[in-house]
């Protein structure tokens, strides 16, 4: 998956749950498509597996069913009858953000940019507009940006800003932005400038969480749910670190201990996860 956009544009928009805390049930099912249904020519989804994949997850019918709905309505999935079942398939814009993610979620490592390169981006945004501000700024994040000041933000690496702008709903910032691709000048303080733009102390702390989480045995039952919660685990972290460079932030940095550790967790229950969503078709009759 890109590590997703916003929910109004895709996972980018879920808050992140690095420390801990309970991801939302379209963050589950984002995770879930992204991992085991996109590209991988499957017909629409019972909703019974996906109630039952909620449900194992600690999400109650009622919420689980009304994320559905607001999915539906929102453009990121179709719904279908057969019968008296309802049955749900990505719309090709869902497809196309989750597509996007995976270069990132699939990278052997997420977190590692060339050395030395930055993206600055200034954009101006009307304060009576702040709803297109709070759109602006998931996406911004999303896309690896911390904020320097007001209307100036900095990423590590080359972003392409034409592609994290580029959505209909953006285009008047699109229009007001201005991208520059750069290295510091001799004597800039890089490690003040990432500890300014970042909570790099929270960045740190998001990465030993999951990695102190996925190396014990998985919080939740069955493995079709392991690996949808591991995903969306993932994605929380690779939103919250877009890859500050380790060599600011010292030899311990952890971020190439938490790629290891999602790769092999990943690794092992993929098989029978995907065993898990064929049983669970079958059983209702796909």
């Amino acid at each position: 998956m890109s590590a997703l956009p916003a929910v109004e544009d895709g996972p980018e928009g879920e808050e992140p749950s690095a420390s801990g805390a309970a991801h939302r049930p379209q963050s589950l099912l984002l995770s879930f498509f992204g991992a085991l249904v996109v590209d991988a020519d499957l017909p629409p989804l019972p909703s019974a597996t996906l109630l039952d994949l909620l449900a194992d997850l600690g999400v109650t019918e009622a919420a689980a069913r009304a994320t559905l709905k607001r999915m539906t309505q929102r453009g990121l999935l179709t719904r279908g009858q057969v019968g008296r079942t309802a049955e749900y398939a990505l719309t090709p814009l869902a497809e196309d953000v989750l597509r996007r993610a995976t270069d990132r979620v699939a990278s052997a490592a997420p977190f590692e940019h060339p050395d030395g390169e930055w993206t600055l981006l200034s954009y101006s945004v009307p304060e009576s507009r702040r709803d297109l501000r709070h759109r602006v700024r998931s996406r911004l994040t999303w896309a690896g940006f911390g904020g320097l000041r007001d209307g100036l933000w900095i990423a590590p690496g080359t972003v392409d800003v034409v592609a994290v702008l580029g959505r209909s709903d953006l285009a008047d910032v699109a229009g007001l932005a201005d991208a520059f691709a750069g290295r510091p000048l001799p004597g800039t303080d890089v490690h003040r400038l990432v500890h300014r733009a970042w909570d790099v102390p929270a960045v740190r702390t998001a990465h030993t969480w999951f990695i102190d989480t996925w190396s014990r045995p998985p919080r939740v039952a069955g493995s079709l749910a392991q690996l949808t919660l591991l995903g969306a685990d993932w994605l929380s972290l690779l939103r919250t670190d877009p890859g500050l460079p380790a060599t600011q932030l010292g030899p311990a940095w952890p971020a190439a201990a938490s790629s290891a550790v999602y790769r092999r967790v990943f690794d092992g229950l993929a098989p029978a996860a995907r065993a898990a969503l064929d049983r669970s078709l079958r059983a209702h009759g796909r």
